[in-house]
């Protein structure tokens, strides 16, 4: 493992696995009366959000106080960064409050690595979202809710699977990271999307692009729906919602022509009617809320890996790391 997680693309097929590895065991926590470990105790997390956001931010601080951890939540609202406080002073001031990890989600694309690749802090750095460029915990999260679907057990991948990621590609971090993700555990990645919602440069990614859903549906293990980003886009990129819903939606027909056992993903919040009907995003076959749920349990094993006692790729661990195992602690 690397001392930060910016991308997914950085991840190596055994970082993978080991991450989704580590998060099958600690998703046993979960129906357990004490769902806590020590494993983090006297560590500080903070939770740095530029962005609004529910289920990520939660996520995380769920995953960061099942731990053990010292949580603190930053946000730019009501804080020195409404008062034009750059990206430094905020990193250098949780420094010099001791800050072991910073889980930092920015509306520019890059923000993360930027400070990984800086001495602002001397501890991790976990991106959870950043402008248009990455999410890596959504893809692997996703990931793990389809190994679970499509092909359960430690140590096994995605070889062959074929998941197509449908809408607004162009502005979907969830959609770059899941790239990276699938195509490195083994699975073949399409999109499908209108032109004006891919990005230039689309053929040189390692996937297959096409317009037609209904062609691409009958052939799928899993479909992930994602949503038309509004908020990020200054011009009109489809004629009208309708139309949108009717080319690349998903209903209840739509649900029929797939195999039986594939199943219906989003990273969320859903725009039910738009590229999602309520009865397939209610259906048994979604994940969605599946996927939250899983969320934790992936968090829990980035966080563990970073701060409980790893070796890392690019630099010694802390000494005052905790050796103790999930089993051990359990």
């Amino acid at each position: 493992m690397k001392r930060h997680l910016v991308s997914a693309a950085d991840l190596s097929r055994d970082d993978a696995l080991l991450i989704l590895d580590t998060a099958e065991e600690l998703a046993q926590l979960s129906g357990r009366a004490v769902k806590k470990l020590p494993t983090l105790r006297g560590r500080t997390v903070v939770n740095l959000f530029f962005e609004d956001s529910t289920r990520t931010k939660t996520s995380f601080e769920v995953a960061e106080k099942r731990l053990s951890a010292d949580v603190i939540n930053f946000s730019a609202k009501g804080s020195s960064v409404s008062k034009g406080e750059s990206l430094k002073d905020t990193a250098l001031t949780l420094q010099a409050m001791g800050a072991d990890a910073v889980v930092i989600r920015h509306h520019a694309s890059g923000a993360a690595a930027r400070l990984a690749g800086s001495d602002w802090l001397h501890g991790s750095v976990i991106n959870a979202g950043d402008g248009t460029h990455e999410h890596p915990t959504q893809a692997l999260l996703d990931a793990f809710t389809m190994r679970r679907h499509l092909n359960p057990g430690l140590g096994r991948d995605l070889a062959g699977r074929k998941i197509a990621i449908v809408g607004d590609i162009l502005h979907s971090r969830v959609a770059r990271s899941n790239v990276h993700l699938l195509t490195t555990l083994g699975a073949e990645v399409t999109f499908v999307a209108p032109p004006t919602l891919l990005p230039i440069g689309i053929d040189t990614w390692p996937c297959r692009v096409s317009y037609d859903l209904d062609a691409v549906l009958p052939k799928v293990d899993a479909v992930m729906m994602l949503r038309v980003q509004r908020e990020r886009m200054n011009a009109a990129f489809f004629p009208t919602e309708r139309e949108y819903a009717r080319c690349y939606g998903l209903d209840g027909l739509r649900l029929a022509t797939m195999p039986e056992h594939a199943i219906v993903m989003h990273p969320g919040p859903m725009v039910r009617g738009m590229e999602i009907t309520a009865d397939v995003a209610d259906s048994p076959r979604c994940t969605v809320v599946e996927q939250v749920a899983n969320g934790v349990s992936v968090r829990m094993a980035v966080l563990y890996l970073l701060l409980g006692g790893a070796v890392f790729a690019d630099g010694p661990a802390d000494s005052a790391r905790t050796t103790d195992t999930p089993e051990a602690a359990q």
